[in-house]
C-alpha cells in the first residue's frame, strides 16, 4: 500500500550526569575534585533520501529514540557524546508537530537535512565547582533530559503540474500516454490509490507531472479519501483539469468543472487561483449531432481566463498541442519550489511544560531578583544564548512561560538584575 502519512514519536538521547570525585593519589592526601563532565545526548535529525517515494516503513515502528550520553567519571574524564539518530525520508516529506498540526520542517528544495530535536547537554563534573571557599564540592550538574514529541509525517509529492479531475475522465490514460509512467488503468471509482509521477519531455523542455486521484464531491471536508489526495496538489505550479467532454457516465462536464473548483478552493483558496487549462478528452467518443460540449465549455470558460483544449487521451489527438502549451503556463509561473515555513520550533516544548520555578528578591540587594528551578535550568540547558536566535527564544520563554508576569507581582523595577544559574541580565520592559 501506498503509505504518504505517518505518526510517529521521536526523542533526543539525555545529556550524561557530570561526576563527583576526587584525585586519590599516593603522596596526594588533599587531592582536589577531578570528576568530569557527562557526553551530550544524541540528536534526531531527518534527512530526504532520493531513493524513498513512501513512508512505509514507519507506519510499521512508533518510536525512535537517539542514544543518550554517558556519564563523566574520575580523573576528569569526559563521557562520550550520544549517537545522533538519522531518519530518512522521500523529498517532499512534511513534518510536523501531532498535537497543533504545525510545520517544524519542510524536506524539500534545499532543505536536505535538518536537526529536528537537539539532545540534551551534558552534566558538568565537580571539577568545575571547586573556588577559594569551597574546595570540596560534592556536587555534580546533572545532564539536561530528552526532549520528545510526537510528530506527523506528510508526504506532498512534488511535481511542476497536477491532473486533477472526476474519476474515469482518463487521467491515468493521459499520463500513460505523455509520460513513462505505468499507471493502473480500469473503469471504476478510486483506482489510482496514489500520486502517479512521470516526466514529460517536449522541444520546449521537460516537466514532472502528477495524476492525482481522483475527487469526488465533498473532498475537502475529508468524504472519500480526499484530504488523502488533496494535499499531492499543494506544491503543484499548474494543473490540467481533465473533463470527460463526451459525457460517457452520465455527467455534465461544465458542473464537472465547477465542482472540482469549488472542492480545490474549500480546501485552499491558493491552490484554486494557480494556473490552470481544461482539457476536453474524449472527443473520440462524440458522436451525436447537435451541441458540440467542447465549444460550450469554451463558451463557459475561457471567458473565466481558463484556456479549453479538445484532446483524446486514447488517439493522442490535441495532446501535443496541450502539453507545448502547459511548457508555456509554467514559464509565466513562478519558479521556485512551493515549500511550507517552520510555525513550530520544538524549543518550544519547554515553553509548553508546567515544571515549576521560583522567583525571590535576593536578601542582600533588595534590587537583585533570582530566578530558579527544572524549568529554566531546563531551558539554559537546550538554550544558546549567544545567538540571535536563541537568544530570541530565551525572550519568547520568559513572557509565554509567565516569568515576567511574576517578576512584576514581585515589584521588578526597570533597571533591577535578574539571576538565573550564573546568567544576569538588566529588567526593561
Amino acid at each position: 500500500m501506498f503509505a504518504d502519512r505517518a505518526k510517529i514519536i521521536i526523542r533526543s538521547g539525555k545529556g550524561g550526569d557530570g561526576h563527583v570525585s576526587f584525585r586519590r593519589e599516593l603522596y596526594v592526601p588533599a587531592g582536589g575534585p577531578d570528576g568530569g563532565d557527562g557526553g551530550r545526548g544524541g540528536d534526531v535529525i531527518f534527512e530526504v533520501d532520493l531513493g524513498q517515494n513512501t513512508l512505509g516503513e514507519y507506519r510499521h515502528k512508533r518510536k525512535y529514540k537517539a542514544q543518550d550520553g554517558e556519564d563523566g567519571s574520575k580523573k576528569r574524564r569526559h563521557g562520550a557524546d550520544g549517537e545522533d539518530i538519522v531518519l530518512k525520508v522521500p523529498e517532499g516529506t512534511v513534518i510536523m508537530d501531532a498535537e497543533s498540526g504545525k510545520v517544524i520542517a519542510d524536506m524539500s528544495g534545499e532543505n536536505r537535512r535538518q536537526v529536528v530535536l537537539k539532545g540534551g547537554r551534558g552534566g558538568k563534573g565537580n571539577m568545575h565547582y571547586a573556588t577559594p571557599t569551597m574546595q570540596v564540592p560534592k556536587y555534580a550538574q546533572p545532564g539536561m533530559p530528552a526532549q520528545e514529541l510526537e510528530v506527523l509525517l506528510e508526504l506532498k509529492v512534488i511535481a511542476d503540474v497536477g491532473l486533477i479531475g472526476f474519476p474515469n475522465v482518463g487521467k491515468s490514460t493521459f499520463l500513460a500516454r505523455v509520460t513513462n509512467a505505468q499507471p493502473k488503468i480500469a473503469n471504476y471509482h478510486f483506482t489510482t490509490l496514489s500520486p502517479n509521477l512521470g516526466v514529460v519531455d517536449t522541444e520546449n523542455g521537460g516537466f514532472v507531472i502528477a495524476d492525482i486521484p481522483g475527487l469526488i464531491e465533498g473532498a475537502s471536508e475529508g468524504a472519500g479519501l480526499g484530504h488523502e489526495f488533496l494535499r499531492h496538489i499543494e506544491r503543484t505550479r499548474v494543473m490540467i483539469h481533465i473533463v470527460d467532454a463526451a459525457s460517457t457516465e452520465g455527467r455534465d462536464p461544465v458542473d464537472d468543472v465547477y465542482k472540482i473548483n469549488q472542492e480545490l478552493k474549500a480546501y485552499n483558496p491558493d491552490i484554486a487561483s494557480r494556473p490552470q487549462v481544461i482539457a476536453a478528452n474524449k472527443i473520440d467518443c462524440i458522436f451525436e449531432e447537435g451541441e458540440d460540449p467542447v465549444q460550450r465549455l469554451k463558451e463557459e470558460f475561457e471567458p473565466q481566463g481558463f484556456r479549453v483544449m479538445p484532446i483524446s487521451a486514447v488517439s493522442g489527438q490535441g495532446v501535443k498541442e496541450l502539453l507545448y502549451y502547459v511548457k508555456e503556463m509554467l514559464s509565466r509561473a513562478p519558479q521556485e519550489t512551493i515549500t511550507f515555513q517552520q510555525e513550530f520550533f520544538p524549543e518550544d516544548i519547554l515553553i509548553r511544560e508546567k515544571l515549576p520555578y521560583t522567583v525571590e528578591r535576593s536578601p542582600e540587594d533588595p534590587s537583585v531578583y533570582i530566578v530558579e528551578g527544572p524549568r529554566i535550568e531546563k531551558m539554559l540547558g537546550y538554550t544558546n544564548l549567544d545567538s540571535e536566535k536563541g537568544f530570541a527564544f530565551f525572550q519568547k520563554f520568559l513572557k509565554d512561560g509567565g516569568i515576567l508576569d511574576d517578576l512584576e507581582k514581585a515589584g521588578i523595577q526597570e533597571g533591577d538584575t535578574v539571576r538565573m544559574y550564573g546568567l544576569a541580565f538588566d529588567y526593561y520592559k
